[in-house]
Parts: structure tokens; sequence; C-alpha cells
């Protein structure tokens, strides 16, 4: 199953990097996928979905593995990686948009 890894850097600190995550997990509850956390790192949960977030000082790591449902509905890999790198730049931009 491929795994798409997205490596986020920022200057906001992890506390406030937690807040801007609030806006790519309401990106992910459309698609019905969700962040259970513990924390400042999180599992990824959704049908066809799973993987981890962490939530670091300088650095947010989103890895996403997708499963035979996700693959099966044509779930891109690659579309998928810039999806997440383009909502985690928005996120966490040192001036929001």
């Amino acid at each position: 199953m491929p795994t798409v890894k997205v490596q986020q850097p920022h200057s906001l600190g992890s506390a406030a990097a937690m807040q801007r995550m609030q806006s790519f997990e309401e990106m992910l509850a459309k698609y019905r996928v969700k962040i259970e956390w513990s924390g400042n790192r999180g599992k990824i949960k959704g049908l066809g979905v799973g993987g981890d977030v962490a939530v670091l000082d300088r650095e947010v790591t989103v890895a996403v593995e997708l499963g035979f449902l996700a693959k099966a509905a044509g779930v891109d890999a690659d579309k998928l990686q810039g999806s997440i790198a383009r909502r985690l730049a928005e996120a966490l931009a040192d001036k929001p948009a």
C-alpha cells in the first residue's frame, strides 16, 4: 500500500501550529477522515486511509497510507501528496490567507 509523506516546516512553535491544524482537520472532514489527537501527535482514520501526524516546534509531518478501498476509488498518491502539502502550507503560513 502506498504511503504519502509530507513534511511542512514552520516558524510558529508547536502550540500555535496545533491551533492552525484545525483548518487542515476541517478539510479532512469533507472526506470523512478525522485525526484522533494525543498531545501533539495524531492518528489519521478514515475509510481506506490511515496514518499519523506529528506537530513539532518547527515542522509538521503527515504520513498517510492508502488502503485497498482508496486505491479502488481511484485516489492518486501523487495528487494526494500535492494536496496535503498545499493545504499544510496554507494552514501553517506565517500570515494565514
